[in-house]
């Protein structure tokens, strides 16, 4: 929705029904904050309504409530956890509100900010629709800022995320999009749009576009492998999400070639049980049996690097 100017304005006067949301926008804040707010209620209308037999009888770990409106989807168990989103809300934006304030440190911005995607008693990521009305929480706190401003850009990306959480990657997309054009208008560091990039690539590959999320991919790998060398965590991990897209019967030989050389890296940088190198071993083994030339001897190495 977009706030009518006086010609559109006047125009749909004449036509009728659009003066009242007109209305309502200007009321709203403008349109950005008019859709943002629209969007927040009817994602926790859906989260309550899921949440809601789970939730019964229950009160809100922040404000002690049991009025209803009660959400959860993280880890907690038993009477953990439940809570209104509209408390989650405020309770980060009060310990954000703290860190600007009081100037405090990089590493207190970023355990506070957690707070708007984690839960503060089992401290797991929430999922599904309440982290998209978290998402949409967060944006809509945020998005009056300039759009050089740091936590503004750290909200479009935590929109981003829940929208993905709940499956509405054609939302998602535009959000993407947006934010990635954001950073390179504004000269964001190399890092930053790689990172941009790489969750653009996420998006594109849930939408089923994988000849875009394969081209975006491989470009966030060598660019990531130029910046930080092979042996940098970020470079084995974006490896491994190329490989991602790289696993599929017409190309798996271009997935083995870059997962020989990657697993030998990450044995040596990460170790053995490191979720990366297990992972890519994973790949590789999937790689050499999705082969449609793949032998019994590959098969076998298959087994050997599981």
């Amino acid at each position: 929705t977009r706030y009518c100017g006086a010609e559109c304005q006047k125009q749909h006067w004449e036509q009728g029904g659009h003066d009242k949301l007109c209305r309502k926008i200007r009321k709203g804040g403008g349109a950005e904050q008019y859709h943002a707010d629209t969007k927040f209620k009817e994602a926790v209308t859906v989260a309550a309504k899921a949440c809601k037999e789970d939730a019964k009888g229950q009160k809100c770990y922040i404000c002690g409530d049991d009025k209803e409106g009660l959400v959860r989807m993280c880890a907690c168990r038993g009477t953990a956890g439940f809570v209104h989103l509209s408390c989650l809300a405020e309770q980060a934006k009060i310990l954000m509100d703290e860190v600007e304030q009081n100037n405090l440190s990089d590493r207190a911005l970023e355990k506070r900010w957690e707070r708007w995607h984690k839960c503060g008693q089992c401290e797991q990521n929430y999922h599904g629709i309440v982290a998209c009305a978290l998402g949409w929480a967060c944006w809509k706190t945020y998005l009056g800022r300039p759009e050089t401003d740091e936590v503004r850009g750290l909200a479009m990306a935590q929109l981003g995320n829940g929208l993905y959480e709940a499956g509405r990657h054609e939302e998602e997309l535009s959000v993407r999009e947006a934010d990635l054009a954001r950073m390179r208008r504004f000269g964001a560091s190399e890092d930053i749009i790689l990172i941009a990039q790489g969750n653009l690539a996420t998006t594109y590959s849930a939408l089923g576009r994988h000849r875009e999320a394969l081209l975006m991919q491989r470009d966030v790998y060598s660019g990531t492998l130029r910046l930080h060398g092979e042996e940098h965590e970020d470079t084995l991990r974006e490896a491994c999400n190329y490989a991602d897209d790289l696993v599929n019967p017409q190309r798996c030989e271009e997935a083995k070639s870059l997962l020989r050389k990657t697993i030998p890296v990450a044995r040596r940088v990460l170790t053995d049980s490191h979720e990366i190198t297990l992972k890519i071993r994973c790949q590789y083994a999937m790689a050499l049996h999705d082969d449609h030339s793949a032998t019994l001897d590959d098969f076998r190495e298959a087994v050997t690097t599981l």
